[in-house]
């Protein structure tokens, strides 16, 4: 591991200015569980390090019928939390379901959102892919199992982050700080595809801090999750989805579908909302919203079993949130 500076700021003003603005000369570390693999395997070679878990907050605070969560929270927290797991189940649904206890007791909410790829080549120090300023996406032509289905080119990365698809579907703020204050972004626009910036997953500059996750207040809303792994602890989903339903009694009066580990963002399907709306939830409804929801997507080489996989995960994900016993 390359030698660096380590930084224990007091505050998220002074976390902020300990920062660089070049990308990945200074990097935040709360629990570590990304940043510290990525060093140690030579991925990412800052030369200083702040740490945020004294200068953030890790706590849940009620804001107009919401909630506020501090990036620093824990994801065991997180999942343990009683307003969250009211207001929004399938937030600590999502939480609880991240590596194993040792992992949810160190990793972070910012954390879990900011992480970077999987990808094996971009974390193979010896593969200079695109994400590490390369010029080759070695995924297209090579190992492709767990890649995009949707949104690739020219990487084909899926995003990692269980929670950023609970988050997107809910409505979601994120508050970033920076050198010039503050801003305010929606979940939705946080995450970018790898058109934007191949190099980059998020709109967050390299001398912003994201420090608070805020949710609207989350209304009359039943929810689903559902992921599918291969093995059923400490694995990455294959693919997973977040279902959010307003009823009008047994009808769908509105509908948010957002899948993940398909696509290099949380990819919501208006398709399949659509194709919910107005309708009673079946088994036979469910599975046509499913269908609906992989249209257009686009597998590669090995990765063609993902579009089943992600219909299962949308139509278990339908079925719960409407209160039908899954799988």
């Amino acid at each position: 591991m390359k030698p660096f500076a380590y930084v224990n700021p007091a505050n998220e003003k002074d976390a902020v200015a300990a920062l660089a603005p070049e990308f990945e000369k200074a990097l935040p570390i709360g629990g570590g569980q990304d940043l510290l693999a990525r060093m140690k395997d030579y991925i990412t070679q800052p030369d200083r390090i702040v740490n945020v878990k004294g200068a953030l907050e890790s706590t849940v605070t009620p804001v107009n019928g919401g909630l506020r969560i501090g990036a620093a929270m824990k994801m065991v927290d997180l999942a343990e939390h009683a307003a969250v797991a009211r207001l929004y189940p399938a937030i600590a649904a999502a939480a609880i379901e991240v590596g194993t206890p040792q992992i949810r007791n160190q990793a972070t909410v910012g954390g879990n959102l900011n992480q970077r790829p999987r990808c094996w080549y971009f974390r193979n120090e010896e593969f200079v892919c695109l994400k590490k300023g390369g010029n080759t996406c070695f995924a297209m032509t090579g190992e492709n199992q767990f890649h995009a289905i949707f949104g690739g080119g020219p990487s084909f990365i899926v995003h990692p982050s269980s929670l950023a698809v609970p988050m997107v579907a809910y409505g979601a703020t994120f508050r970033l700080l920076g050198p010039n204050g503050e801003r305010l972004v929606p979940a939705a626009d946080y995450f970018t595809l790898p058109v934007k910036d191949v190099r980059r997953e998020n709109v967050l500059a390299p001398n912003e801090l994201l420090t608070h996750v805020v949710l609207p207040a989350p209304g009359n809303l039943k929810s689903g999750h559902y992921e599918v792994r291969y093995k059923t602890s400490h694995d990455w989903p294959i693919a997973f989805a977040t279902v959010l339903l307003g009823m009008n009694g047994s009808t769908v009066r509105t509908a948010r579908v957002v899948m993940g580990a398909v696509a290099p963002i949380p990819w919501r399907s208006q398709s399949a909302e659509q194709a919910l709306a107005g309708k009673t939830i079946t088994e036979e409804t469910a599975a046509a919203a499913a269908e609906a929801a992989l249209q257009g997507a686009r597998p590669l080489s090995e990765n063609g079993y993902k579009i089943q996989v992600a219909k299962t995960a949308v139509k278990r994900a339908i079925l719960r949130a409407a209160g039908i016993q899954t799988v």
